[in-house]
């Protein structure tokens, strides 16, 4: 094993750094002998953490306080930038009575995959703000985005939800994104948010379909995540899964949808046992709570 320290400057603190290596060889290709390179990654390092300070800072500060619904939202990056994206829309023109939740999830992570991230919730919140149903909205997003990354190999996955507080429906696209899925506590069953939809930036002209249910009711929760939840290994190579998932949801049904975020987050540090995440991991739980329905109480 060979130990490597970190160069140490004249106040005590260590220098990150990066190491290039060649090898040097004369006319006859014999090795002559190799060298070393040693760049100082101090600003790169301070740059990463200011991208992810401004990043951090286009995802919703706080939960929106909507009567009926107790919601929460958490994103971790694996890096210091990331490429996962969460949203609350309910205060833009147009919204009439009715809350809309978004969960993205670039392919990758990075610098490239947070510009792209950065890119997707300026066209999506530019084409919310405007009239018209999801399925249009994601429709003219996609086409945007497309436009943009087509050529670079890039994609997002992404699942739009809008909550009817005066219908007192759901709907949903679903563009390449795993569902969303529905714990009703008092039959205690799982529902997957499911239909058919391509990942953004791949095709123009793709036209999204929306999808549509009645509910929710008292009680039931709706949970929107990225595949890094249940794509953490522990250290033995076995994977979180989505068993694990949906079981901590059930377990922890009765609290708010902050705590119930937190025994997800808790659940996966536990399962991986310190090990380096892979990928971002991003949340969102809406919580259905009770309302006087028969007075048409649900008002956000």
């Amino acid at each position: 094993m060979v130990e490597i320290s970190l160069p140490i400057h004249r106040d005590g603190r260590l220098i990150p750094v990066l190491v290039h290596s060649n090898i040097l060889r004369d006319d006859k290709s014999e090795i002559i002998g190799k060298m070393a390179f040693l760049t100082d990654m101090t600003e790169h390092k301070k740059s990463l953490a200011l991208a992810g300070e401004i990043q951090r800072s286009l995802l919703p500060q706080k939960s929106p306080k909507i009567r009926g619904l107790d919601i929460a939202g958490k994103n971790i990056t694996c890096d210091e930038i990331g490429g996962d994206y969460f949203d609350f829309l309910w205060d833009l023109e147009c919204q009439d009575n009715h809350f809309d939740a978004v969960v993205g999830d670039v392919a990758g992570h990075g610098v490239d995959a947070a510009l792209l991230m950065t890119s997707a919730r300026a066209f999506l919140r530019m084409r919310a703000s405007q009239c018209g149903g999801i399925s249009q909205i994601v429709t003219e997003m996609n086409r945007h985005l497309t436009l943009d990354i087509l050529n670079t190999g890039r994609f997002m996955t992404m699942f739009y939800l809008s909550v009817d507080l005066e219908n007192k429906n759901l709907s949903w696209v679903r563009a390449g994104h795993d569902p969303a899925i529905v714990y009703d506590p008092k039959a205690d069953q799982f529902e997957e948010l499911g239909g058919v939809g391509l990942a953004l930036g791949l095709d123009e002209n793709y036209i999204f379909e929306e999808n549509i249910k009645a509910g929710p009711s008292e009680g039931q929760i709706i949970a929107i995540g990225t595949d890094g939840i249940w794509e953490t290994f522990n250290k033995d190579g076995e994977m979180f899964g989505k068993g694990r998932f949906r079981e901590i949801i059930r377990k922890n049904a009765h609290m708010a949808s902050n705590k119930i975020i937190d025994a997800v987050y808790n659940g996966i540090d536990t399962f991986s046992k310190g090990l380096k995440k892979e990928d971002d991991i991003t949340l969102v739980i809406i919580k259905i709570e009770a309302t006087s329905r028969d007075r048409g109480d649900w008002q956000i």
